[in-house]
């Protein structure tokens, strides 16, 4: 009792504040919560007669045969190796580009600079992925006679198996490294300018200043979205790698996401999309708590 009075107490001490992110609670629990009540379609034979309760109860035979599948070990390379290569390229980019920023000192041009950066984010995916159609085409593309001229040859670089995966990450970069960048540029904004005196005084440079102020200031938010991050370790982006994907890039391009569209949606499969579907949640979360765990081991910084 005297907790619950505590926090009612304090409920009405910060009730601006309360009803400021009712919203977001409001998302967070229509969007993420209310709908685990379907994960159980996962353990049964979905009947539409009989509604997500209705259908027989079959426990985890379709993640066996997710598993036992012929596709398991395609889908699970393609998706680590994409999801790897974005975290391997793409998690350090918008740290450099913060860094790069935080080192302009003419504050219009810093301005104009941020502006451009982070003008790609807001490029609809549906757009971005038939800008890189046009200029990456072998016959009228400008990277396609880019490449000619370069003595390359016709080489279709979405198409080709090869170059699907740079071309995923490295448009990737672009489109959100600019975004990404926000966090890390808020983080330096925090630093004292104090130390940047002193390091100054001390004969350091720029990139000394960048070693040993900038960077130790950017520590624990870089841990915590590299946690996050690990989250994801199996969630690709669906829409661009289903735009992305062809008949040619399919032995690279087929990941669980574009997999579990294809069998739930397209091929009525219902339970056992539900079934991948978890499966893959599941090793995010596994990620995500060894990830938060050795973090907290070593650097007593971690989510929780």
């Amino acid at each position: 009792m005297r907790i619950l009075g505590g926090g009612l107490r304090a409920l009405r001490r910060d009730y601006q504040l309360w009803i400021m992110i009712a919203p977001a609670i409001a998302a967070v629990l229509i969007f993420n919560y209310i709908p685990m009540y379907g994960i159980q379609l996962a353990f049964k034979d979905f009947d539409f007669a009989k509604g997500l309760t209705g259908g027989a109860w079959r426990g985890v035979d379709y993640f066996k045969q997710f598993i036992d599948s012929y596709l398991f070990t395609d889908l699970m390379r393609n998706t680590f190796l994409i999801s790897l290569a974005t975290i391997i390229v793409g998690f350090p980019a918008p740290i450099i580009l913060a860094l790069i920023l935080n080192q302009i000192r003419r504050k219009r041009f810093k301005n104009v600079m941020q502006t451009t950066v982070y003008l790609p984010h807001f490029i609809s995916i549906i757009v971005l992925v038939g800008m890189m159609n046009v200029l990456m085409s072998p016959e009228t593309g400008v990277i396609g006679y880019m490449m000619k001229g370069l003595g390359l040859g016709h080489i279709n670089l979405i198409a080709s198996t090869n170059t699907f995966i740079p071309v995923y990450v490295l448009s990737d970069i672009w489109q959100h490294c600019g975004w990404n960048s926000i966090i890390y540029l808020a983080a330096l904004s925090t630093v004292d300018p104090q130390l940047y005196d002193s390091a100054k005084i001390d004969g350091a440079g720029r990139m000394k200043m960048i070693r040993y102020v900038d960077l130790p200031a950017l520590v624990p938010t870089i841990i915590i979205l590299f946690i996050l991050s690990m989250g994801n370790i199996l969630s690709t982006g669906f829409e661009k790698i289903f735009l992305m994907q062809n008949s040619l890039n399919l032995p690279v391009s087929e990941v669980i996401a574009t997999y579990v569209y294809k069998i739930g949606i397209i091929s009525n499969q219902f339970s056992y999309a539900s079934a991948i579907g978890l499966f893959n949640t599941l090793i995010n979360f596994v990620f995500l708590f060894a990830m938060n765990a050795a973090s907290k081991k070593m650097s007593n910084t971690s989510l929780y």
